[in-house]
């Protein structure tokens, strides 16, 4: 919660139940980037409020990415009574319906009266089972509050032993539909994409069918296993293996990689694309996907693989072999070569057991996802619903209070600066939030964009590297957080063990990105055309 004034009744009543936990933010944004942090991590809602006014309008980034990515969570706005609105008063503005159909289910139920109490727990069960619906997502409760807005605290109406309500969604697919899937896909050459949503499963499918999994940063999949290809976007920059190895089929479980030279290389294939997710939520960006199913990840896939056959082939074996030397390619690179590709090398073979790590959206999530390690037992997380670089620290600020375990951020200057509130009150809370923030003093993806070559350098610097000239140092010991440069990969390593929130700075150079990753790309493009000579 946010501190305020016409939130003090539900904010007072909160507080005061010791099976809740309490966290204060300052700010509203990072407030409700540290709710959508909570849900991520955890899969239930947290409990989302702040007075009336303005403060409720910071709420509606974290809101859409909730939305967009599904995770549930429960904003309560406080608001002043009806006779307020439309007359001028104070901190008021017009809150119903505020986040649009972005949410689950909006109600208002009226101003809190004694009258009414036999409603609230069917309205936090209905609350709470609409954020957890089949498609997950926040729910918006408008409440407005009359003065005093302080009295004698009553008490609740009596719960019930079971649970208030309940709903089943059906979540298993008709056997029909799966067996049909398992014969148009059995017999071919493909591949599975694994993104956020994926399971375990993906492992026995593709092991059945003989085909690579193309391992997102998030899936879970990033695993060092036999036919895992962490490398796909450099490995599909050579156009000789690109151009050989087409699939016939490609089964996407969950959201789509950042990548976009594999997005547009599966666009171009022709293949009968197969998207397996949990929710009805349309993710088929190119509008060429021939089946959808929707239903429970884990039983449609397992279901899939008893049914499925492999077509005998090098086909798995090509990718392994390619797999294999785009890895050696980026450790002989990157241990020569300080860098953003080489940060991203570090800090994934760096992470420990049992963490978690945060990305931000722009160039850390793609380099993490280009040039990253395995990350097996680390929980990953990235706010892709919106792709919006807003509230990432937040986010890990939730995403470390709802696990209780080491959280680790990587970060871009602007985004870390975007969300500087963050670092608000970290030292405090009972989390262990690393922030590193890869500072190459503005907006360093615009320059891989082709508004790098269209316009003239001083527009180009104007409109899109923004330069800040901010200080990191000074800006952590505004917020009282312990401060770290560091100028080389063993620094880094062991930044990340010291105990503690901190803020991790690596100065790198933006003129110099864009060449150090063509070169990175350029080594492993060798690699792999000289293994299929």
């Amino acid at each position: 919660m946010a501190p305020g004034s016409r939130s003090t009744p539900l904010a007072v009543a909160l507080s005061a139940r010791s099976e809740i936990s309490v966290h204060i933010f300052h700010d509203e944004r990072s407030a409700s980037f540290a709710a959508l942090g909570i849900g991520l991590q955890s899969g239930s809602p947290a409990v989302l409020l702040c007075t009336s006014g303005t403060a409720a309008t910071h709420f509606h980034g974290a809101v859409a990415e909730a939305d967009l990515s599904n995770v549930p969570m429960i904003v309560c706005t406080a608001d002043r009574p009806p006779e307020l609105l439309d007359v001028g008063a104070p901190q008021t503005i017009n809150q119903s319906h505020l986040y649009g159909s972005m949410v689950r289910w909006f109600h208002d139920p009226g101003v809190a009266s004694h009258d009414a109490q036999h409603t609230w727990r069917s309205l936090a069960a209905r609350s709470v089972r609409a954020s957890l619906s089949e498609r997950a997502g926040p729910v918006h409760l408008n409440l407005p509050f009359r003065e005093p807005l302080l009295g004698e605290v009553g008490t609740l109406p009596e719960a019930r032993e079971s649970a208030w309500s309940s709903s089943v969604v059906g979540s298993l697919l008709p056997a029909d539909v799966v067996q049909n899937c398992a014969q148009q896909i059995s017999h071919r050459k493909g591949i599975i994409v694994a993104g956020r949503g994926a399971t375990e499963s993906v492992f026995a499918l593709a092991s059945k069918l003989g085909w690579p999994i193309l391992a997102d940063a998030r899936s879970g999949a990033r695993e060092d296993r036999i036919g895992v290809v962490l490398s796909f976007d450099a490995i599909l920059r050579s156009s000789n293996f690109a151009d050989s190895h087409v699939p016939e089929v490609v089964i996407r479980v969950g959201e789509p990689p950042a990548s976009k030279v594999t997005n547009q290389w599966i666009a171009a294939s022709g293949a009968y694309i197969v998207q397996i997710q949990q929710h009805n939520k349309v993710i088929d960006p190119d509008h060429l996907v021939s089946q959808h199913l929707i239903g429970d990840v884990d039983s449609t896939i397992r279901h899939l693989a008893e049914h499925a056959s492999s077509l005998p082939t090098d086909w798995l074996s090509d990718w392994v072999r390619a797999e294999t030397n785009a890895q050696l390619a980026i450790d002989a690179w990157t241990s020569k070569h300080e860098s953003e590709p080489t940060n991203a090398r570090v800090l994934t073979q760096s992470l420990p057991a049992h963490s978690n790590f945060v990305i931000s959206s722009s160039m850390p999530i793609r380099d993490i996802e280009w040039f990253g390690s395995y990350t097996p037992a680390v929980a990953v997380y990235s706010n892709r619903g919106a792709n919006g670089i807003d509230g990432v620290t937040s986010t890990a600020v939730g995403v470390a209070l709802a696990s209780g375990a080491p959280t680790f951020v990587y970060i871009g200057d602007v985004a870390a600066l975007h969300d500087a509130n963050g670092l608000l009150g970290l030292v405090s809370r009972d989390a262990d939030v690393k922030v590193v923030v890869s500072n190459n003093d503005g907006g360093s993806i615009f320059s891989f964009l082709p508004q790098a070559a269209q316009v003239d350098a001083k527009t180009f610097e104007l409109l899109y590297g923004t330069p800040h000239g901010a200080s990191f140092e000074s800006l952590a010991a505004a917020y009282g957080v312990p401060y770290n440069r560091v100028n080389s990969s063993d620094d880094l390593r062991k930044a990340m063990l010291m105990s503690g929130s901190r803020v991790i700075e690596i100065i790198t150079d933006r003129t110099k990105n864009v060449s150090a990753h063509n070169a990175l790309n350029d080594a492993i493009v060798v690699a792999i055309n000289s293994s299929m000579a």
